[in-house]
């Protein structure tokens, strides 16, 4: 039986992209180039120049996972899941500002308002007071 020198890297390239699209994902990889070939112990230089039918594999593969709305990478599903999130908090926030923008400025004519009918009531008060009792009628109940 022959011996096959590329099976061996070629094996271990494939099992290592079978571990990351499928899981887990060991501490400190990623669903990547770069963690594919930590994983199956081969240089980039070598995968890119005699495996790239892998590598497109891998990305094929990786793609449709996420086109899928399967990420193989939970970090990267959760960082896409944090940032919906962030998305969301940003438009609510943003939401309430407009609201909170509002109120203060039915605050600032409320008081403005208020300040008015203030002077009014003083500048009365002191109308009625500078007024003799005897020409102060009475209104009938």
């Amino acid at each position: 039986m022959m011996h096959n020198p590329q099976a061996e890297p070629e094996a271990r390239i494939r099992n290592a992209m079978r571990q990351l699209l499928t899981g887990p994902i060991p501490d400190g990889l990623k669903c990547d180039v770069k963690s594919l070939c930590t994983l199956a112990g081969v240089p980039r230089a070598t995968l890119y120049r005699t495996y790239p039918h892998i590598k497109a594999e891998f990305d094929r593969q990786r793609q449709a996972a996420q086109e899928a709305g399967q990420q193989p990478d939970p970090r990267l599903a959760q960082i896409e899941r944090l940032k919906a999130e962030v998305a969301t908090l940003r438009e609510r926030l943003s939401r309430k500002n407009t609201e909170l923008d509002a109120l203060k400025e039915f605050q600032a004519t409320a008081l403005s308002r208020l300040a008015a009918q203030h002077d009014d009531i003083t500048t009365l008060r002191r109308q009625l007071d500078a007024t003799p009792a005897a020409s102060v009628r009475t209104l009938p109940r």
